[in-house]
């Protein structure tokens, strides 16, 4: 037998050749995306900009730099808009308390209505959804005075401090009771003494906070003599338990009044106190106050009276109401009514004085602006035309406009428009016809610039300053270009914005992402990214930071997906949203399903054998439905933070697209993605946190149970305490996920084209 031949290198040599090896290897490597990338490395970070705030006098705005003088400090720094002229306004020297080394951090901050104290938010903790309790502190720009608001209560404890009309108190709340402190004397006064775990004034429950947005719960008078409040009392509401098994020896729980589907609400009202303290006066509302939702209040441009919008428990009847602040006595001015559901209208603006107001109805069948009489007798339509005014940006009073966003001519993008407000229909594009793309403004109370924010689905956003109407840049305050080169040095295939007609008529808005080596001779697997639900489009054309594994999973051999189905907040009309009225989880996910089968039947290169399908929270529950109704279109899905049964979720959302218990038990069970389970032949990936406060483990828990008794095989990846963003305390969960869902489908759905 012939030795082998043994040979020998030259160490140095070796590690030439493998630092060769690394560096080529890293190069050809740049172009493509990682989960580690993607999720940890912080490559495609945003730049962050604001808060900003237009000061009211219409003189310029404010916004937060990073101070030169204090370390990892800010400061608040003054631009004049018409001549760009910068000046700091606040120095973060400024900013440093009695034994303090260094400046308070600015979680937020307001000035005073004449612009001589400044409010600062520091030290904040999150409550539910966001750090909405924390420290309070009033710097007075004349004297340099730094004083803390609510000394000597708890650290972090209080909430939505603000400044009365003459700038000379404070209101907030403190553990559920309302206090009016006085900034000269320091003296303060308790408004309210009965507020415990259960009666809530001048905030809100969990319920409200999460469906109606609403967190202060108080309103300031316009002479600043009295307070209207919200009164909330969750007494009889069941409470929902949490339990935490992995930060102590002995599990801990937290307990938290949450409704469920057809069970019993907080009871809600209104009341007037005067800022000095003494008895409330109680709105006298309609109705069983634990059956109605009083979800708008303001005064109603003087300080006698108030407006509020109290919805019906089926929130298809909106009473709008002028209330006598010293009576309580109501007046309704206006009733609206939908045979499916109404949305509170947060656009409500007064003008003229308090002679009209504007108001936002889908009575014709599209969002839009009218001009209603303080009575309620006379109405203008401001915005004729079959097309959504999506949202009011400003009223220019002076200037006679109201500016919205709309997009008349294209659901999966969004844009400045703006029509008089004498009813002449004449509507006038702002945003330039060559910027395609999503576009949201910050206007000045003057209307004549804007902080204008801009993103497109292969650009990350851009923030500048405009003047209007011209729409011209005067000041650039981030391109986001650093993230727009990596952004650019990827690997990418094609974006291409599709629609695509089901063989029931129904025309819906989408969009792929192709492999980089894209050959339409053949077949690709396809992922479909779905959402389903009325809170939210997966189609329109803006930054998306989840666009970024889709990308790599693009470079790995997929093509994405999504489109956008009835029910979803496309500006397409009243009927567009609100055809799934309750039938949410049935035709929503036919909508889907045909979609997807037209693409097939369109598109040659999308291979019918290897369809996968993941989403979140509602797209986790779209998720589920279509893995089990529709098997021989899914193979392989990833559900994370589903609803498997909707009778779990709260009162609030569900009831408003699905209809009330129980009268529609019926339509419940048909929208129930756990009574299809049987359905169940592809590969499902289950995930949770076993901490999310919106969405409970629970669910999963009855579908884990109702699978096992199936005989369904599927894979399950529970999160100890994390939320339903399934973020959490431990560092890399957000990565450990999206490495998760990476290798399930490169397992289960082969990748690549055949």
């Amino acid at each position: 037998m012939t030795p082998p031949t043994t040979i020998r290198i030259n160490p140095i040599i070796l590690a030439l050749v493998s630092l060769i090896s690394t560096v080529a290897l890293s190069q050809d490597d740049a172009p493509l995306l990682t989960p580690e990338r993607v999720f940890s490395s912080g490559e495609f970070t945003l730049d962050s900009f604001g808060p900003a705030r237009w000061l009211e006098d219409g003189t310029g705005y404010t916004v937060l730099e990073p101070s030169e003088d204090q370390n990892n400090s800010q400061d608040i720094v003054f631009y004049d808009p018409a001549s760009g002229n910068r000046e700091i306004m606040v120095a973060a020297s400024r900013l440093i308390p009695d034994g303090a080394t260094s400046p308070l951090t600015i979680d937020d901050y307001s000035w005073s209505s004449n612009g001589s104290k400044l409010l600062v938010y520091t030290n904040s903790q999150r409550v539910w959804r966001t750090n909405s309790r924390g420290d309070y502190w009033v710097l007075d720009l004349n004297n340099d005075e730094l004083n803390q608001i609510g000394e000597g209560f708890p650290e972090s404890s209080l909430m939505f401090a603000s400044f009365s009309p003459d700038d000379s108190r404070i209101a907030y709340v403190q553990f559920n009771n309302i206090y009016v402190e006085d900034l000269v004397s320091g003296e303060i006064d308790q408004l309210t003494t009965n507020g415990s775990a259960t009666l809530i004034n001048g905030t809100f429950d969990w319920v409200y906070e999460e469906e109606f947005g609403l967190q202060k719960g108080f309103r300031w008078s316009p002479d600043g003599q009295k307070i209207a409040y919200w009164q909330l009392d969750s007494s009889g509401v069941e409470f929902f338990t949490l339990v935490n098994n992995t930060d102590t020896l002995y599990p801990t729980l937290s307990q938290f009044p949450y409704p469920k589907v057809g069970e019993t609400n907080s009871s809600a009202r209104v009341g007037v106190i005067n800022a000095n303290g003494g008895d409330t006066t109680w709105v006298q509302l309609e109705g069983d106050p634990r059956m109605h939702y009083p979800v708008y209040l303001e005064w109603a441009a003087n300080s006698g009276e108030l407006v509020i919008q109290q919805l019906n428990r089926r929130q298809n009847t909106n009473n709008l109401v002028l209330a006598t602040a010293n009576t309580g006595e109501i007046n309704t001015i206006l009733i609206e009514t939908d045979e499916a559901w109404l949305d509170p209208v947060t656009d409500f603006q007064w003008f003229d004085e308090g002679a009209s107001f504007l108001w936002v109805s889908e009575r014709n069948g599209w969002r839009q602006i009218f001009r209603i009489s303080r009575d309620g007798r006379q109405e203008t339509l401001l915005t004729p035309g079959n097309y959504d005014a999506i949202a009011i940006q400003q009223v220019d009073s002076e200037g006679g406009y109201v500016y919205f966003i709309a997009s008349p001519d294209d659901p999966q993008r969004r844009y400045l428009f703006r029509v008089d407000l004498e009813g002449n229909g004449n509507l006038e594009r702002l945003t330039p016809q060559e910027q395609s793309g999503d576009h949201r403004y910050q206007i000045a109370a003057d209307s004549r610039f804007a902080i204008h924010w801009y993103s497109h689905r292969n650009m990350p956003t851009v923030i500048d300053l405009v003047s209007l109407p011209d729409h011209s840049r005067q000041q650039l305050f981030t391109d986001n270009n650093s993230v727009q080169s990596t952004f650019e040095s990827l690997s990418k295939g094609n974006t291409e914005f599709f629609q695509v007609t089901t063989e029931t008529g129904v025309t819906m808005e989408g969009m792929f992402r192709f492999p980089p080596d894209f050959d339409a001779s053949m077949k690709y697997p396809v992922i479909f990214f779905v959402y389903g639900e009325p809170a939210g489009q997966t189609g329109r054309d803006r930054w998306e930071a989840r666009d970024l594994w889709h990308i790599m999973m693009s470079q790995k051999g997929y093509i994405i997906a999504t489109m956008d189905n009835r029910g979803q907040p496309a500006p397409k009309g009243r009927n567009w949203r609100k055809s799934v009225y309750r039938q949410l989880g049935t035709i929503n996910m036919e909508d889907q399903m045909l979609g997807a089968k037209a693409l097939f039947e369109e598109r040659s290169y999308l291979d019918a054998e290897r369809v996968g399908v993941w989403g979140h929270s509602g797209g986790g529950t779209s998720t589920l439905h279509l893995m089990f109704r529709y098997p021989e279109m899914y193979h392989v899905g990833v559900s994370q933070a589903p609803v498997p049964d909707i009778t779990l979720y709260d009162t609030i959302y569900q009831e408003r697209y699905s209809g009330l218990l129980p009268e529609d038990a019926l339509r419940y069970e048909a929208a129930k993605a756990i009574n299809f389970a049987e359905g169940l032949e592809g590969d499902l990936l289950l995930v949770h946190g076993t901490g999310d406060d919106n969405v409970h483990y629970q669910g999963s828990e009855r579908l884990i149970n109702e699978l096992v008794t199936l005989g369904k095989q599927f894979d399950l990846m529970i999160y100890p305490n994390r939320d339903h963003g399934i973020r959490g305390s431990t560092d890399g969960t957000t990565a450990h996920l999206g490495n998760l869902r990476t290798n399930y489908f490169l397992e289960h759905l082969p990748a690549g084209p055949r």
